[in-house]
């Protein structure tokens, strides 16, 4: 067995009145007449029409002519003139520069100083020297009974 649960469903009605309300608007309905009218003076219509300016400029251009011209002869003589060569060889100049040279001035200051015998005596050395000895290993392995 199952329990399955439904839900409950419940209307209402509820009663409602509506009213509705009339207004009267008035309209005025514009007439439309029709009659044809004769006029005396004729009715123009204009057109305006974009145009571009066209401005006319005086440009100078050179022109080329070709004419023909009396050139006098000219005629070239080489004449040949032997210039001795004259070797440029540069000398060292010597020059003499004095240096100036500061001496020191050196002063002499005696004084007696007393100097200790030392007797001289022989010290015998002990020198220790280092011998590396090969040791053997020795393993032991017990075993437990």
């Amino acid at each position: 067995e199952k329990i399955i649960k439904v839900p409950k469903v419940v209307q209402t009605v509820i009663d409602t009145t509506v009213q509705n309300q009339v207004q009267t608007i008035e309209i005025v309905k514009p007439k439309i007449i029709q009659k044809i009218v004769q006029r005396k003076k004729p009715i123009i219509q204009d057109e305006i029409r974009q145009v571009p300016k066209i401005e006319k400029q005086m440009v100078p251009i050179q022109k080329v002519v070709e004419r023909e011209v009396q050139m006098p002869q000219v005629q070239i003589i080489d004449e040949i003139v032997e210039v001795p060569v004259q070797k440029q060889v540069q000398v060292p100049m010597v020059m003499k520069v004095q240096k100036v040279v500061d001496i020191p001035q050196v002063e002499i200051v005696e004084q007696d100083v007393h100097v200790p015998v030392q007797k001289h005596r022989h010290v015998p050395m002990v020198s220790v020297a280092q011998k590396f000895v090969d040791i053997p290993q020795v393993e032991f392995v017990d075993k437990v009974v």
